[in-house]
Order: C-alpha cells, then sequence, then structure tokens
C-alpha cells in the first residue's frame, strides 16, 4: 500500500498547474524554498540502516519459528525505502526531538506497513505473486501463514489508521465499491498512514496541538501524492508496452477512474496542500527541510535507492 514502490529509474513526472475537478482545494505555492545544501537522499539513506538495525533487534526468531521467519522476510525485505518511519523521525527532529527516541515508534509504523503489503498481495485482495521484486510473503510462506504474519505485526497503538475506519475501510471500498469511491479509497488506504507517520514524530517531540494538526494534513496529503504518483508512473510504463496484462494493478485509483492527465492534476494539488502546510512552520528554520524534500521526492522521485545485493 503506503510507499510500497520500488523504482530503479527516477522518471520526472511534470504537473500542469490547473486545478483538478475532482478534489477542490486552495493551491498556493510555497514561500519556502528547499535549500541547496539539503541532501534528501543522504539523510534518508543513513536513517535506513539505522532503522534496518532496529527492525532486526525488533523481531528475532522465536517460537512458533515459522510466523517469525514469515515476519522477518517482509520486515527486513531488500529494497524496502522505510518511508513511514523516515517521515516520523524527521517530524520528531523538526521539533527537537532525538531520533533514539523515536525509534521504537518508527520501527511500529514500517511493521504496520509491511502488514498491509502483504495482506494487500493476497489472492483474496489484489493477487500480487510478488514484491520488490521478490515473491511474496503467501508466494513464499501460504497464504494462511502470511495471514498470521500481517495480524502480528499491527500493534496495537496504531489500530485506527489500519483498522475499520482507516486502511481496513479503504481496502474494502477499493474491493467492493463504486468509482466514485476513489476519494476515499486513496486517503484512507494511502493517507491515513503518511498522516500517522507525521503525527507520530510530531506528538514524540511534544508538537502543539495546531502544530499536529498541520502535521496531519501534510501526511494525508503526502500518502495519496506519493501514491498517485506511483499509478502515473506504472500507467506510463503500461502505456510503453513494458508491463505483462497479468502483472496489471487492480483497485481503484485517480489513474484509473480519470486518466493520467486528471490524475497529474490531483498530484500537483496534493503537493501544493502539503507545502502550504509546512508553510506554517517556517519559524523552525532548516528543521522543516527533509519534510519539505519529501514532498518534492513523492512527486518527482529525483533519485533512486540503490537496492543492497
Amino acid at each position: 500500500m503506503l510507499f510500497s514502490t520500488v523504482i530503479t529509474c527516477s522518471p520526472h513526472v511534470c504537473f500542469p498547474k490547473s486545478a483538478p475537478p475532482v478534489i477542490r482545494r486552495t493551491i498556493r505555492c510555497s514561500a519556502a524554498s528547499v535549500s541547496p545544501k539539503f541532501d534528501l537522499k543522504t539523510y534518508w539513506t543513513s536513517l535506513i540502516k539505522e532503522i534496518d538495525q532496529k527492525l532486526d533487534e525488533a523481531i528475532p526468531v522465536q517460537y512458533p519459528q515459522q510466523i517469525y521467519e514469515a515476519m522477518r522476510y517482509s520486515v527486513l525485505a531488500k529494497g524496502a525505502k522505510r518511508a513511514p518511519p523516515v517521515m516520523c523521525v524527521a517530524a520528531c527532529e523538526l521539533f527537537g526531538g532525538n531520533r533514539l527516541a523515536a525509534f521504537p515508534t518508527a520501527c511500529a509504523l514500517e511493521m504496520v506497513h509491511a502488514a498491509s503489503l502483504i495482506h494487500d498481495d493476497l489472492p483474496c485482495m489484489d493477487d500480487d505473486p510478488s514484491r520488490r521484486g521478490q515473491p511474496s510473503n503467501h508466494t513464499m510462506f501460504g497464504v494462511d501463514m502470511a495471514i498470521l504474519a500481517g495480524d502480528a505485526l499491527f500493534p496495537l497503538e496504531i489500530a485506527r489508521a489500519v483498522g475499520s475506519t482507516g486502511m481496513a475501510a479503504g481496502q474494502f471500498l477499493d474491493l467492493e465499491g463504486g468509482p466514485n469511491a476513489v476519494d476515499f479509497v486513496q486517503e484512507k488506504k494511502f493517507g491515513e498512514m503518511g498522516q500517522c507517520s507525521a503525527v507520530c514524530g510530531g506528538l514524540l517531540a511534544g508538537a502543539s496541538d495546531d502544530e499536529i494538526q498541520r502535521l496531519r494534513r501534510y501526511g494525508r496529503a503526502v500518502g495519496v501524492l506519493y501514491q498517485v504518483v506511483d499509478d502515473i508512473l506504472e500507467a506510463k510504463i503500461e502505456t510503453a508496452g513494458k508491463e505483462d496484462e497479468e502483472n496489471k494493478k487492480k483497485g481503484k485509483s485517480y489513474v484509473s477512474v480519470y486518466g493520467v492527465e486528471k490524475a497529474m492534476e490531483v498530484a500537483e494539488d496534493l503537493r501544493s496542500q502539503a507545502k502550504k502546510e509546512l508553510d506554517g512552520l517556517e519559524r523552525y528554520g532548516e528543521k522543516v527541510l527533509p519534510l519539505y524534500s519529501f514532498v518534492d521526492y513523492a512527486a518527482d522521485r529525483g533519485f533512486s535507492f540503490a537496492v543492497p545485493v
């Protein structure tokens, strides 16, 4: 689900400036400019190494062994970008928090993310046999074990984001709802996790109520933006004839319902909305740069992550 697609190349998407008929929001360009001295890739990559270590320590193999092996298979998969925990840490550091204090919650967010991908790939859902270039969890361990592994990774502290009012509701409408449900599906399946990641970081660092609300709206916009751009890029690959018919994604997206052009308009609107929320945090100076850069990466994919061998 959220932030899930690994892109080995870095194609840029050029967004038009017209407002979409699907989502009505006020578009305003950010007053703050991202410093050219800030290197998001270096910041992000260094965090991935730390988060990977913490995740490895958090899920030791114990009895019953097969469940833990299935959990580790997905959580520690090569090529994972760790976007939810990175956003959590960046939000925590924005308000003066220590990343070491954020790591437990950040790892919990990544476990929820991994669990959502395990369940999303199941035959009864999107029926994807592979994930990040490797066999899906159910392909490796069987459907029954994949369901148990996903269930075991969902922590209660983030239940609202993944439960009946969050990702689960979005998945249900993705399967059963009509095309008019696309806004709800996108916000619940992808926006909820982005929102939770940003808000958790702010809460850990003692952000004010107003700042938490800004993080809530920022995270929701970035979560949906990331997925919309994934869908646009996949549609372009399909148009180029590089995607097999069997591997095309199921489900409702702005691309599948309204087409690539309107999806690009929605993406530009979401980018503007996310940056508008950060404009209200400009008093924190350069500490806000990771979150600004996160928005542009979600939209432009200005670099790729090397998959470790």
